[in-house]
């Protein structure tokens, strides 16, 4: 992912380039023209979206999309919509395993922007407990990446045993990835391998939903019933909801 971010972010860098979501099968196009029939230099992931949110920094565009923000430019959040920079507040698990409310970006991530919808009747797509469950599990799965030996293969890392508390302290980073990694091992495998495919898609790979939906072969809508079903199952394993 980071060789088309990197190139995504010199790409920003050019006068009217600029981003906009797809209208089929998720993802964003890079274009270097206003002009919407010109020709998409980059097609980039959910994730590889996130990355450009986090740096240069994204802006509304005038006429729908988004710009990269100028280096030495403060202004205001972009209006809800599709994943950018919403900021609001969003129930997080504590250490102690409480949820609490505090201040985060709304639009940082799938699931995120799935609480923020609500159904015909009003009510919101996704419990707290669910969204927290989800965003604890990207956390998680962010940190577990940092190591230099962790890498999105979860079938590959370690699954047993863990540090204990008195030894956190002492971890090294890269046994802290490693702690990390066996902690999204655990919370997978919790939920049982018929609902692991779609976490890992949407919480670990950041991809949208219908994106999921897609990528598993799953009908329009069913990505939601078996989406909710693994959040749930999540929350249980961390002990919240």
């Amino acid at each position: 992912m980071s060789r088309i971010v990197e190139r995504a972010r010199d790409l920003m860098t050019r006068s009217g380039a600029w981003l906009a979501p797809q209208d089929k099968g998720g993802g964003y196009t890079l274009r270097l023209s206003a002009d919407r029939r010109s020709r998409i230099s980059l097609t980039l992931t959910e994730a590889e979206f996130r990355a450009l949110v986090e740096r240069p920094g994204l802006r509304a565009r005038p006429g729908g999309g988004w710009q990269a923000r100028p280096v030495a430019e403060t202004v205001a959040p972009a209006p809800p919509g599709r994943p950018g920079m919403v900021l609001g507040e969003r129930d997080l698990i504590q250490p102690d395993g409480r949820l609490a409310r505090r201040a985060a970006n709304l639009g940082e991530s799938p699931i995120a922007w799935l609480a923020r919808r609500k159904d015909v009747s009003g009510r919101p797509w996704l419990t707290p407990a669910e969204a927290a469950a989800g965003e604890r599990l990207r956390r998680e799965a962010e940190f577990a990446l940092r190591g230099p030996c962790v890498t999105m293969r979860w079938d590959a890392l370690p699954q047993h045993g863990s540090g204990s508390a008195g030894t956190a302290a002492r971890l090294e980073p890269t046994d802290r990835a490693l702690s990390a990694a066996r902690r999204v091992e655990a919370a997978l495998a919790a939920v049982g391998p018929r609902l692991r495919p779609m976490l890992s898609r949407i919480c670990i790979h950041g991809d949208s939903l219908q994106l999921a939906e897609t990528g598993l072969g799953l009908r329009r809508r069913q990505g939601k019933t078996v989406l909710k079903r693994a959040l749930q199952a999540l929350a249980e394993h961390y002990g919240v909801g």
